[in-house]
């Protein structure tokens, strides 16, 4: 079978939810023998050199970036006012891509042509024009629903209108790609339930993002730092802030009242500016975290705690891989078939999130059988070559069909 991968971030490093899901897909392809050709825009906000890739990954993927700054702005902003495309949307459209893309599928006949998260479907008139392929929209959420969830809980009025204004016309476009695209691949149950809700009448097959669990649950050699609780995520991405914001101003003091040797750490790139300037006890602020795996490993109690988003929590799924003992909201866990008070603890009052937090904290042998029972589940649920190996079964009846 041979696939085009498209992109709207480089996978490679590894290190946010995103760019996990479309590593650690293009990899499994090519474990399960696909020809793969993976094209990416290479974004200036989370710009990664092509001579870091590896050699062995970009040679087996054949691996080609554009680079492209998509950062938002306010000129942007305004000007797109003027347009009836989602600024959301718009940014990721533009000519050399295209040409890279046009030339590649001039080049190669291809089964599928895989999107990577709805951005990139402003470029499925393109493959249709090019390419005979299946083109398939592997949907990492359901947009719109991130911004109605945001903008449920924006104060600003004049913010509140501009989103609004913006998911109206993303909710456009995404129903728009939803008729134009030959199957959906949706990362969980939920957002399939969702698609068939809003319309889509294709072929769908849920395809959680895996990992290569033999690394993840190599013996740790690393002691856990004690009393230590964490928040690992991409920092730039509103959710992650509200999250941060909530605990902090909703738990965090409880939490250090009833466990005064207690520390948090907050970490992640794109660190907003505002966070440094955080004064609370025990409140540790990094921004660049030089290896996850020891990152997750030394720190004992993680939380998730997010009133928004859409799709899967990829931290939680490399959380639960490690064997973490995991405090989430129901929205944090979403799409992840675990059990409260199993393998996860899943609160959503303040109350309730706060004396889960301290539980974990003060009660070892909760906190190891929530470790135990998360690494099982997790080998079990996120095994890569397995969850890949399910969607070549489902790209075969497709192509066939």
């Amino acid at each position: 079978m041979k696939i085009l991968q498209i992109c709207n971030k480089a996978p490679f490093p590894a290190n946010d939810g995103s760019s996990i899901a479309i590593y650690n897909m293009a990899r499994g392809l090519i474990e399960n023998k696909v020809e793969l050709h993976l094209l990416t825009i290479n974004t200036k906000k989370h710009f990664k050199p092509d001579d870091g890739v590896p050699e062995q990954f970009r040679k087996t993927s054949n691996y080609r970036s554009v680079y492209r700054n998509t950062n938002t702005s306010i000129s942007g902003a305004l000007l797109n006012l003027f347009t009836s495309r989602s600024y959301f949307v718009s940014r990721f459209y533009f000519g050399e891509f295209e040409r890279q893309l046009i030339n590649i599928l001039r080049q190669n006949r291809f089964d599928i042509v895989q999107l990577e998260g709805l951005f990139m479907g402003v470029y499925i008139d393109v493959i249709k024009k090019h390419s005979s392929a299946k083109i398939v929209l592997r949907a990492h959420n359901v947009e719109h629903f991130i911004w109605q969830r945001h903008i449920s809980v924006e104060k600003s009025k004049l913010r509140k209108f501009y989103f609004a204004l913006q998911n109206d016309r993303l909710k456009r476009f995404e129903l728009e790609v939803m008729r134009h695209v030959d199957a959906i691949v949706p990362i969980t149950e939920n957002d399939q339930t969702s698609f068939t809700a809003l319309g889509f009448k294709g072929p769908q097959c849920t395809c959680i993002a895996g990992v290569d669990i033999k690394e993840y649950q190599e013996p740790a050699t690393t002691p856990q730092k004690q009393k230590t609780i964490f928040y690992f995520g991409s920092m730039d991405w509103l959710p992650n802030q509200e999250a941060v914001a909530w605990f902090l101003n909703h738990c965090w003091n409880d939490v250090h009242r009833l466990v005064p040797e207690a520390k948090l750490i907050i970490a992640g790139r794109g660190m907003p500016l505002e966070f440094f300037h955080i004064n609370r006890p025990n409140v540790l602020i990094v921004e660049n975290v030089e290896s996850g795996k020891l990152f997750f490993r030394q720190n004992q109690v993680m939380i998730v705690p997010l009133w928004s988003g859409s799709g899967l929590r990829i931290k939680i799924i490399e959380g639960m891989s490690y064997g973490k003992a995991i405090v989430s909201t129901s929205i944090g866990a979403e799409g992840i078939a675990c059990t409260n008070g199993e393998n996860i603890i899943i609160e959503d009052t303040a109350k309730g999130f706060s004396e889960a937090v301290v539980k974990l904290l003060k009660d070892e042998t909760l906190r190891k059988k929530l470790e135990t029972n998360a690494a099982s589940f997790a080998a079990g649920r996120f095994d890569n070559a397995v969850v890949v190996s399910q969607l070549m079964e489902f790209y075969k009846k497709l192509i066939n069909g």
